[in-house]
C-alpha cells in the first residue's frame, strides 16, 4: 500500500478513472457508488414514483374536460318513422368542475405530501445503508490485505528458521524434534496464508460487488466526521435524525389523513357540471310528411349543480375508516419499535467504537512487548538457555498481536461510520463527496399564487425529481465537524495477489 496522498487529491473527481499506478481513496468508491449503485438508483425511481402521488391527488380536486365524436350510418331504417336520416355525426363536450368533496382531495394530498417525505428519508437511509457496506469492505480488503501480508512475512521467517534448525541438527547443536516443531510450525503457516488468501478474495469479490469497480491499492481512509463524545449525545441526535425515524413519523402522518379520507365517503359531493352537444345529419333527414322540413344541425349546451348524497353504501365507509384506524395505530406502534431500534444501534455503534479503540491500545502495547520478547528469547535460545520452541511461540505471539491490531483498526473505522449512520450523519451530503453539489429530490408541489394548479406546475422529465442542487455539507476532509486527530491506520505491508 502506498502512502496516503494530500487532501487537494481527494476534490478531483477525474481520478475515477485514473491509471492504475495511483491508489484508490474511499472517497472515490463512495463517490462511484454514489452515481452507480443499483440499490440507490432504485431508490431514486422508487422515489419519483412516490413523488407522483401529489399530483395524482390534486388531479381529483381539478377541473375534468372530455369529448366524444360520433358517426353514424343509418342501415336500416324504421318504416314507421316520420323523419329518415341516412347518416349523423354528433359531438359532445362535457366539464365537471368539483366544489365539495367532503375533504377527500385536501387529505389526500396531505396523505400524499407526508409519504414523499418518508419516501425522501427512506432514500437517506438507503443511501447510509450503502456507504456503510462500501465502507466495511473497503475496510475489509485493507485488513484481510493487510493479514496475507503478515502471514507472507511470518512463512518467510519460519522458512528462515527451519532452515537454521536444519544446519544446528546437523552439526548436533539441535535435535530431531526442535526441526520437527519448525517443520509442524512452518506448514501450520503455509494453512494460515492460503486461508487469508481466500477471506482476501472474498473481500475483494464483496468490495466488486458494492462499489461496481476493483479494488486497486487502497489508500488509509480519512479520518470521520462529527463522532459524539457520549452515548448521550449519540441517542440524541439519532432520534433527532435517523431517516428510519423520520420516514416512520412521516409514515403515520400520512395514516392519519388516509382516516381523515375514507371519513370523506360518507359525506356528500357537489360539482358543476356543463355539457355541449353538436348534432348534424349531412342533409340526410328528410320526412315522409309532404312540406315538412328539418333542420340538419342543431347545438346545445346545458350548465347546472350536481350534489351526491350517499345513502346506504352497504357498509362499505365504515370498514374503510376501520381499516384506516387499524394502519394508523399500526404505524404509531411503529414509531416506538424503531425509536427504540435506533436507540439501542446508536448505543451499541458507540460502545464498539470505544472498545476498539481500547483493542488498538492494548494490540499497540502488546506488539511493543512481543518484539521485545521475541528479540529476547532469540538472545537466550543463542545461548542455550531457550529452545526452539519458545522462539517459535514468541513469533507466533508477535504474529497474532499484529493481526489483531489491523482487525480493530477496520472494527473501530466500522464502527464509527456504523455510528454515524445510525444518526443519520453518513449520507453524501455529511461527507461532501462532490464539494456541495448532491442528487436531491427537486419535485414542486406548490401552485403559484393567484391561479388555480395545472399539470404545468409539475416537472414531467423523467429525472425531474431527482437533480443536482448546492448542498452545505459537513465537510468529510477538511474542516467541518472533525473528531480530535488521532494516529492513522498502520499501513498495509502485504500485497494482493
Amino acid at each position: 500500500m502506498s502512502n496516503r496522498f494530500p487532501t487537494w487529491i481527494f476534490a478531483v473527481l477525474p481520478l475515477l478513472a485514473s491509471s492504475a499506478a495511483h491508489g484508490e481513496t474511499l472517497r472515490q468508491a463512495l463517490i462511484y457508488a454514489y452515481r452507480t449503485n443499483p440499490s440507490l438508483t432504485a431508490a431514486r425511481a422508487g422515489l419519483r414514483a412516490t413523488d407522483e402521488g401529489v399530483p395524482i391527488a390534486k388531479a381529483a380536486g381539478r377541473p375534468t374536460l372530455s369529448a366524444t365524436a360520433d358517426y353514424q350510418e343509418f342501415v336500416v331504417r324504421s318504416a314507421n318513422s316520420f323523419s329518415a336520416p341516412l347518416r349523423a355525426a354528433n359531438a359532445n363536450a362535457n366539464l365537471s368542475f368539483p366544489l365539495y368533496q367532503g375533504g377527500r382531495v385536501k387529505n389526500s394530498i396531505r396523505a400524499a405530501d407526508a409519504r414523499v417525505e418518508s419516501g425522501r428519508a427512506n432514500l437517506r437511509f438507503t443511501e447510509a445503508d450503502v456507504f456503510t457496506a462500501i465502507v466495511s469492505v473497503y475496510m475489509d480488503v485493507m485488513r484481510d490485505d493487510a493479514i496475507v501480508g503478515l502471514n507472507r512475512q511470518n512463512v518467510a521467517v519460519l522458512e528462515t528458521n527451519l532452515q537454521a534448525s536444519r544446519d544446528r541438527f546437523e552439526v548436533g547443536d539441535l535435535t530431531r524434534t526442535d526441526v520437527a516443531q519448525s517443520e509442524a510450525r512452518l506448514a501450520v503457516a503455509r494453512g494460515q496464508l492460503e486461508t487469508a488468501l481466500a477471506q482476501l478474495d472474498t473481500s475483494l469479490e464483496n468490495y466488486l460487488r458494492f462499489v461496481g469497480l476493483p479494488a486497486r491499492d487502497l489508500e488509509q481512509p480519512p479520518a470521520l466526521p462529527g463522532l459524539p463524545k457520549s452515548p448521550a449525545e449519540a441517542v440524541a441526535i439519532a432520534i433527532e435524525n435517523n431517516p428510519q425515524l423520520l420516514a416512520a413519523k412521516a409514515d403515520a402522518r400520512a395514516a392519519r389523513y388516509d382516516v381523515r379520507v375514507a371519513g370523506a365517503s360518507r359525506l356528500p359531493t357537489l360539482s358543476v357540471v356543463g355539457n355541449g352537444g353538436y348534432n348534424n345529419y349531412l342533409g340526410t333527414l328528410t320526412s315522409t310528411l309532404p312540406g315538412r322540413v328539418f333542420q340538419q344541425a342543431q347545438t346545445t349546451a346545458t350548465v347546472g349543480l350536481s350534489a351526491t348524497i350517499p345513502l346506504y353504501q352497504g357498509g362499505l365507509p365504515a370498514a374503510q375508516v376501520r381499516r384506516a384506524t387499524a394502519i394508523e395505530s399500526q404505524a404509531l406502534e411503529q414509531i416506538i419499535f424503531i425509536e427504540r431500534r435506533v436507540v439501542a444501534e446508536a448505543r451499541a455503534a458507540y460502545s464498539r467504537y470505544q472498545a476498539t479503540q481500547a483493542v488498538i491500545q492494548s494490540s499497540k502495547a502488546a506488539i511493543a512487548a512481543n518484539e521485545l520478547a521475541l528479540e529476547g528469547v532469540r538472545a537466550e535460545n543463542s545461548v542455550g538457555t531457550r529452545n526452539v520452541l519458545d522462539v517459535l511461540n514468541a513469533e507466533q505471539e508477535l504474529l497474532n498481536s499484529r493481526v489483531q491490531l489491523v482487525t480493530a483498526e477496520r472494527d473501530a473505522y466500522v464502527a464509527g461510520f456504523t455510528l454515524l449512520a445510525a444518526m443519520g450523519r453518513a449520507e453524501a451530503r455529511d461527507l461532501n463527496l462532490f464539494g456541495g453539489t448532491l442528487f436531491e429530490p427537486g419535485f414542486s408541489r406548490k401552485a403559484p399564487s393567484g391561479r388555480l394548479p395545472s399539470e404545468m406546475d409539475f416537472d414531467s422529465a423523467p429525472d425531474s425529481n431527482i437533480e443536482f442542487v448546492p448542498a452545505t455539507p459537513v465537510q468529510f476532509l477538511e474542516g467541518g465537524m472533525r473528531p480530535a486527530p488521532r494516529e492513522p491506520l498502520a499501513s498495509n505491508t502485504g500485497a494482493r495477489p
